[in-house]
This record gives C-alpha cells, sequence and structure tokens, in this order.
C-alpha cells in the first residue's frame, strides 16, 4: 500500500487528535485547537501542518514552522507522529523529509524535534541525522483519587483570582507569562512582546479554560499563575505555571496549581497531565509535591540543514 504526505485539511482534525493521542496519550488537544493554531498562526513562523495518508486513512501527522520568536535566526522545529499501529511503513520518514525540504526552503538553518525516549524512536532520529540535545518529562495527577494538598489560609495581601476575572484587561497576565516564559529552560528561547498576537493566539485560544486558570495577585499586582488547558470532558494541562521574578521563593505558584486542580476536580475532570523541561527544578519539585508521576520522557535533537 501507498503511503502520500500531503497538506492538513481542516476535515482533517478529529483524525489528526486520533493519531496524536494514540502516540502521545499524555497531550491535551482538540479538533478545535488544532484548526485554530493553524489559522492564527504568524505569518513569520510559516506554520505548516502534514498528514501521511495510506489508503485514504490518516495515519501520521507532523507540524513544522520557523521559530521566528527566537533572537537566534534560522532555528525551525519538526515533529512528526505515526500512530503506533501504523510504524514500519515509511510515514515517519516521508513527513520528516516533506518538512525538511520545506522548512530549507523558509529559510531554516537548524531543526529541532522532540522524540520520545524509546529505542525505536532514538534510533530513528540517529538515522536521519538528529542529535540529542535535552530532555523533558510528561507527567500524570489521577484528579478523580488524588490527595490533593488541603487549601490553605492565604498569606497577608495575597489573594487568588481566574483568568475569567481579567476578562476585561488581560494584559497584566500577558506581562506574566512574558516573564516567565522568558526564563524557560529552552534550546529555542521565545520572546513574548506581541501583545495582541498573545490575546489572539493565547488568550482567545479554545483550549484555555479562563475559570480553571488561576492567578494568584499580591501586593495588587499578579504574582503568579497557571494556564489550565483542557479538552472539555475529562482531560486537564498544565499549559504554563509560573511567578514572576519579584515574587519567586514564596510558594505562590504551588497557591495558583492548587487552586486550579481542585477547581478542575470540582468541574468533573480525571486526568491531569502536565510537562516539564528536565532542568526546570522548581517546577519539578512542585510536581512531585503534588503527586504527580513520570508516565514518559521525550528528548529534543536537532539537525542541521545544508
Amino acid at each position: 500500500m501507498t503511503v502520500i504526505v500531503r497538506d492538513f485539511r481542516p476535515a482533517d482534525a478529529q483524525d489528526w487528535v486520533r493519531v496524536r493521542r494514540a502516540a502521545l496519550p499524555f497531550v491535551v488537544t482538540t479538533p478545535e485547537r488544532v484548526v485554530f493554531d493553524l489559522a492564527t498562526a504568524h505569518p513569520d513562523k510559516r506554520y505548516r501542518l502534514l498528514v501521511a495518508e495510506e489508503e485514504g486513512e490518516v495515519i501520521g501527522t507532523a507540524q513544522a514552522g520557523l521559530a521566528y520568536g527566537s533572537p537566534e535566526p534560522g532555528q525551525a522545529f519538526c515533529n512528526p507522529y505515526v500512530h503506533p499501529e501504523r510504524t514500519g511503513r515509511g510515514a515517519g520518514t516521508l513527513l520528516l523529509r516533506t518538512a525538511e525540504e520545506y522548512l530549507a526552503l523558509a529559510g531554516a538553518a537548524s531543526v529541532y524535534a522532540w522524540v520520545m525516549d524509546t529505542p525505536g524512536d532514538l534510533a530513528f532520529a540517529a538515522k536521519h541525522g538528529y542529535e540529542s540535545s535535552r530532555p523533558a518529562h510528561f507527567f500524570r495527577l489521577g484528579l478523580a483519587d488524588a490527595a490533593l494538598p488541603p487549601r490553605q489560609e492565604l498569606p497577608a495581601g495575597v489573594e487568588l483570582r481566574t483568568g475569567a476575572d481579567f476578562a476585561d484587561d488581560p494584559r497584566p497576565l500577558f506581562e506574566a507569562d512574558a516573564e516567565t516564559t522568558a526564563d524557560e529552560p529552552t534550546d529555542t528561547p521565545a520572546r513574548l512582546s506581541d501583545y495582541e498576537e498573545w490575546l489572539t493566539k493565547t488568550w482567545g485560544s479554545p483550549g484555555l479554560d479562563h475559570h480553571l486558570t488561576s492567578v494568584v495577585v499580591a501586593e495588587g499586582e499578579v504574582a503568579a499563575f497557571t494556564a489550565a488547558e483542557t479538552d472539555g470532558v475529562d482531560r486537564y494541562w498544565s499549559g504554563m505555571t509560573g511567578t514572576r521574578r519579584a515574587f519567586r521563593g514564596r510558594g505562590l505558584a504551588k497557591l495558583a496549581k492548587n487552586d486550579s486542580l481542585h477547581r478542575a476536580r470540582a468541574a468533573g475532570f480525571t486526568d491531569a497531565y502536565t510537562g516539564n523541561d528536565a532542568g526546570n527544578t522548581p517546577m519539578l519539585a512542585i510536581n512531585r509535591w503534588f503527586g504527580y508521576e513520570l508516565c514518559a520522557t521525550e528528548v529534543r535533537h536537532v539537525r542541521k540543514l545544508g
């Protein structure tokens, strides 16, 4: 049977999610989010979605684009995934080759890819010229039966709000997101500087739950937050948890995350997931404190083009 690779179409959204959930069961996404992310991508990102198809069945997916927000030019990304029951047909290689050719024409000098930490996936990456860089971990917390830390009395001058409380003016959340994102350990650092783009792409994302997003306000300022993303059914993802530099070391990120997790459980969500760079020691410690269990590891890989 012949495998072909073509551009994603909105009608593929359900199949895209089906393949991704099979390959990455700990990642929370929805068809609406996939279509939204493509439609709202910044032009400089050159964002492209590919699907691998065999006899009319979507068996693989890939995202490709430029890290346009990085201070280092020429960085790009490509993340191909094939349904676990449809490997060995050449779909992964074809997706990767198509994406690399596209990225090279778009001006990419290096391509970064996340690779699951399994012998087969690591061998695939090495075969195609990718070298390992840094690991990251996925964690799961069973909300239905988790012994979440009890809610604690808030320190003086500290209050808890939700993202929905900032509906009229979310700029303070943008500023907190920009500051904490700049401090994240990564091979492709990003700078959030365009408020209007953030409003559309992040604040307006169908995956972001404003009511489950928790915000800690200290001394009248947004000090820490945890962004809650869901599939609208039973899966919850901590999209970003961060504390602004001036407020670190006071346990405020724990307050935000604990508040969000309690409310997510009350809303009927049963599985909470999160992911952290292996070098993000503070967040790894927080997740251990909550009782998150390691469920998978992936390794960032890079290949120089040309």
